[in-house]
Formats: structure tokens, C-alpha cells, sequence
């Protein structure tokens, strides 16, 4: 629309210039849900490691944050080189280093968990969301972790 309103406005005198639209995916932002402390509180630490691995001099390595389905005080930062997460897989006829794509585990726990209640979400709403981020109150609201990594964790 709005490359045709410029065409308009040059063909009228009243513009002179290129326009190029860009676009831009939205499909993973639109799927998402809205974020809540927990993840916050896990962005923070994230941010916090990657800024103390490269004030340490640390390269190649992966900002990361251990036992997340507790407490954010008992929380442990820390890096993992790059190389730890690779695996070998054969790319265009040729054995390559690659990051191993993350699927969904269908004999995983969070899998299992909504496969058991997969009947009744077909006709019932059954979803856990607590509503819009919840900054301050009872830690049982503000700082509760992920199901998935609840049950990923079997805590």
C-alpha cells in the first residue's frame, strides 16, 4: 500500500525517491506467549553470563543458566564452548560439524504430558497461563518456571 500511495504521489509530482519495502517474519513472535518473570529473571542471567565470558576474554562459548526449575537464587551461570554442542552429520555428501537441530522428543516427558490430555484439549480449554507478566506478589505466581521444563526435569 504504501509503495502504491509513492507511485501516486510521483506520478502527481509530490514525490521523489526509491522505496523498497523489507519484510519481516512475525510467525515466531505470533506464536509465542507473553512473557512472564520466570523468563525475565532467565533472560537476565543469560544477558549477565554472556557479558561476564566476554569480559573474561571467553570466546566461542554459549551463555547458559543450570537448575532453572528452582529458585533464581540457586540458580548457576556459566559457558559452554560452542564445540560441545556439535555433532557430526552428513551435509551435501560431505561429514560437517552441525548444532544438532532441537525436535520435539516424542517419548519425552512434556510430549507424553500433553499426549494424555490431547483428547480433552480437543474439546476443552485445559491451558495453564497465568495472565500478563506478573513483575511483584507470591513467588507461587511471579516466579513459577516453564511446564515443559518442569516436566523436562521431572520436578
Amino acid at each position: 500500500m504504501v509503495g502504491q500511495k509513492l507511485e501516486q504521489m510521483k506520478s502527481e509530482g509530490k514525490y521523489v525517491g526509491k522505496f523498497s519495502a523489507l519484510h519481516h517474519f512475525f510467525g515466531y513472535e505470533g506464536r509465542c506467549a507473553a512473557p512472564s518473570n520466570f523468563d525475565a529473571d532467565y533472560c537476565y542471567a543469560l544477558g549477565t553470563s554472556a557479558a561476564q565470558l566476554i569480559a573474561n576474554g571467553k570466546t566461542g562459548y554459549m551463555a547458559i543458566v543450570k537448575n532453572t526449575t528452582d529458585v533464581a537464587d540457586n540458580w548457576q551461570a556459566g559457558g559452554v564452548p560452542i564445540t560441545m554442542m556439535m555433532n557430526m552429520e552428513k551435509r551435501n555428501g560431505e561429514m560437517k560439524p552441525v548444532i544438532r537441530k532441537a525436535l520435539v522428543e516424542l517419548d519425552g516427558a512434556p510430549f507424553k504430558a500433553w499426549e494424555a490430555m490431547r483428547d480433552r484439549l480437543a474439546v476443552e480449554t485445559g491451558y495453564i497461563y497465568p495472565g500478563p507478566i506478573q513483575y511483584w506478589g507470591p513467588a507461587a505466581v511471579c516466579d513459577q518456571t516453564t511446564r515443559t521444563l518442569a516436566l523436562e526435569q521431572a520436578k
